[in-house]
């Protein structure tokens, strides 16, 4: 049953604070009526026996102490049907798309659940994103959470953009969608992902949900939670598998701190509430497959690290909650490498349960083994290079690091445009492989030498 409350006590900027509340829980909804008579979506953040402190979702200019605030008695809900693929909405979930809204009477409680682990199937099979260093090196598996670590001024949107162009099941490609939920992003850089989507072709099989950098931050709490809500819809319900890119879980995470401060939450590292992994988890563990259900939810957050600090609490806690991680590094962006993955430090924790004779090539594990040997080899070279010189070096050591300039320069490097296949990845790296001595391929079985290798494969 809805309340109707005009014992508004104070108005900072978005927050009121209701006196003389009865019956206020957590996240309930609220709507405001401004002098005018439009109405403000509102969520309680704050709740005592006298008071209720309220965070607007809209434009506060002009209201005043004798405002109407209805409290709706429910949390927030969204509409859910078939009709929400190919659709664009803000961070309320209003059409931004000049379409009507979504008529449902199916209505899902934002803040869902996590998946219960006594319910959790072992994440498996291998999701191909078209981009080798991914694929090859750390590669993404159906019902994983796998985060891309990344830096101010990096190509991560353009990466986001790409990998939900590309991204695809080979074999089950028409029940494969995107769920996109961007947080905190400018003006310019929602166009840019409404233009991606719309040319090539990808909204037709994906779901956008956009929050700007002008919208309360109440309204960054929220994407993600409606990201996965419609995530959960599409894959539980209607049997779809659904990738889930979320970025920039940064700006989440500094709108979650906004709240903590306005609720006078004792602070900890940097400021952030000392809920923060708790409510990371929230929004992370929504992911997963379910024992019995044919759909999975695979999740990919984008976070760029302040200072380029892999320390720092945001990507600290979300490596905790996640199986492995995508790094992004400057240097190999100055040195133009696009994506500039560093894969060093990159991994993926459940590759071996997605890659194999079944699903991607039998040689998948041991090339990506070898793979990351001998870049590990030339990277230790290249820091010989600084101390002694390139003269200093020995010809075994000027082999490897050739090698990590042609790994660099042709494996990790590719356009944004260019999507790459497992096989055409896996073919390339044998490439790469076939510039080393065989003696030095000691990573890789014999028996894929002799059926792999260009050198034998000319033979044969």
């Amino acid at each position: 049953m809805s309340i109707v409350y005009k014992t508004t006590s104070e108005i900072r900027g978005p927050i009121l604070m209701v006196q003389k509340i009865k019956d206020v829980a957590y996240d309930e909804i609220v709507y405001i009526e401004r002098p005018d008579g439009t109405i403000v979506q509102g969520s309680v953040l704050d709740v005592s026996k006298d008071y209720a402190m309220i965070q607007c979702f809209g434009v506060t200019s002009g209201l005043n102490l004798n405002t109407t605030v209805k409290f709706s008695g429910d949390v927030q809900r969204i509409p859910v049907s078939e009709d929400l693929i190919g659709r664009v909405f803000n961070g309320s979930f209003e059409p931004i798309d000049d379409m009507p809204q979504i008529i449902s009477s199916d209505l899902r409680d934002v803040n869902g659940g996590v998946i219960n682990p006594a319910a959790r199937e072992v994440p498996k099979e291998f999701i191909q994103t078209g981009m080798s260093g991914i694929d090859g090196m750390t590669s993404l598996v159906r019902g994983q959470k796998l985060p891309i670590f990344s830096e101010s001024g990096l190509a991560h949107n353009e990466l986001a953009a790409q990998i939900a162009r590309q991204a695809t099941i080979p074999g089950s490609e028409s029940d494969f969608a995107i769920v996109f939920g961007a947080m905190g992003i400018k003006n310019e850089e929602a166009a840019y992902f409404r233009s991606e989507f719309e040319k090539t072709g990808a909204l037709n099989k994906s779901v956008m949900i956009l929050n700007l950098a002008d919208d309360p931050p109440i309204e960054r709490i929220v994407t993600p939670r409606i990201a996965q809500t419609v995530a959960e819809y599409l894959a539980f319900d209607l049997g779809m598998h659904i990738l889930v890119v979320l970025t920039d879980m940064t700006n989440y995470a500094e709108a979650l701190r906004a709240i903590s401060i306005a609720r006078e939450e004792i602070p900890t590292r940097k400021g952030y509430p000392g809920y923060l992994y708790s409510d990371l988890a929230t929004i992370y563990e929504r992911a997963g497959r379910i024992k019995g259900v044919p759909g999975s939810v695979t999740l990919m957050p984008i976070l760029s690290m302040p200072a380029g600090d892999i320390t720092h609490p945001i990507p600290d806690l979300t490596g905790y909650i996640t199986e492995g991680q995508i790094l992004l590094q400057r240097e190999l962006s100055l040195r133009g490498i696009y994506p500039p993955m560093n894969v060093l430090p990159s991994l993926s924790r459940l590759m071996k349960d997605g890659i194999g004779e079944e699903t991607t090539r039998e040689d998948h594990q041991d090339v990506s083994n070898q793979l990351y040997m001998a870049y590990a080899e030339g990277q230790r070279a290249r820091g010989l290079v600084r101390i002694v010189g390139a003269v200093g070096l020995s010809e075994r050591e000027r082999q490897w690091l050739r090698f990590a300039d042609r790994f660099e320069q042709e494996f990790i490097n590719q356009g944004i445009y260019e999507n790459r296949t497992i096989e055409q990845t896996l073919d390339l790296a044998w490439d790469l492989l076939s510039d080393l001595p065989e003696d030095d391929l000691i990573r890789v079985r014999e028996a894929y030498i002799e059926k792999y290798h260009p050198a034998h494969k000319s033979e044969a």
